[in-house]
């Protein structure tokens, strides 16, 4: 399979999502990664680059993250090839309502009746299906019934794990970040899920109609962030934080490649950095 940069196409998509670039990018976003375990309960079971999480209990499973349609296969066989029965996820989670991150939203829930807890700024949007007709056709998705809308620092809990979702809004109203701990042999480690700091290209900052507090929602996200205890940094999307290079340390590396508490502060500043900067161009344009 052809590879491209993901960066480059992830923000090409935004600029520009025509059939071919679109087509292009779903090959990234659904050629299978070995499913890999990252610290005690908590699993990936993504794809190259769309990330999806299970944390795994005895009562049941959580997923973070159904990804599109296509990818349902895919998180069904990685979960399976961990050991876990797919029907055993009781609860779904998103890190935003975006496409990429919650089209198989319905197909999950079809298939394992999972309950579906999602940011109360993005329900609109996961209960319609996405963006209005009249916008481009990726930006669509099947609509999905919310079961619980959560607020911030709202904790979802089963069996003996506890998740905390943080709103850190700008990139959508509802966007997420999820934090838990997880128990890795003797050590106690906290585990950040960013759900996304980026400001997309042709993304509007100053007078934006349709979202009229983004900057300032940009300005909380990246206070949040900050603040934020971690041990484990992940995200919504695996080059976020380089999970490709990490997983290649599994089994080799001296420590648990996934612990990178500096890597996970150096994005977040260089986020925000690039925020900041749009911002001020377009303030001054």
């Amino acid at each position: 399979m052809k590879s491209f940069p993901l960066k480059s196409l992830l923000a090409a998509i935004c600029l520009a999502p025509s059939a071919p670039l679109f087509a292009q990018m779903t090959e990234v976003w659904t050629e299978p990664f070995p499913p890999h375990t990252i610290a005690g309960n908590l699993h990936y079971v993504g794809s190259r680059d769309l990330a999806s999480y299970l944390i795994t209990t005895s009562e049941g499973h959580i997923l973070i993250n159904s990804s599109l349609e296509a990818s349902v296969p895919l998180i069904r066989a990685s979960v399976e090839k961990h050991g876990f029965k797919f029907t055993d996820v009781k609860i779904l989670l998103i890190c935003h309502a975006h496409s990429d991150h919650c089209a198989g939203s319905a197909e999950i829930i079809k298939l394992t009746g999972a309950r579906y807890l999602v940011m109360e700024g993005d329900v609109p949007a996961v209960e319609r299906g996405g963006a209005p007709r009249k916008l481009a056709d990726y930006l669509q998705f099947p609509p999905a019934k919310v079961d619980r809308a959560l607020h911030d620092g709202d904790e979802v809990k089963l069996g003996d794990a506890v998740l905390v979702a943080h709103l850190t809004p700008g990139h959508t109203r509802g966007c997420t970040t999820w934090t838990m701990k997880v128990r890795d042999g003797e050590k106690v480690l906290n585990a950040v899920i960013i759900g996304s700091p980026n400001v997309n290209p042709g993304t509007i900052l100053v007078n934006n109609k349709a979202y009229p507090g983004i900057a300032t929602d940009y300005e909380q996200c990246f206070r949040v962030l900050h603040s934020l205890p971690v041990d484990l940094f992940l995200g919504a999307h695996g080059s976020y934080y380089d999970m490709e290079k990490k997983h290649a340390r599994l089994g080799t590396a001296a420590s648990n490649p996934f612990i990178d508490p500096e890597g996970y502060h150096r994005y977040v500043t260089d986020r925000e950095q690039g925020f900041r900067a749009e911002w001020e161009k377009q303030k001054n344009k």
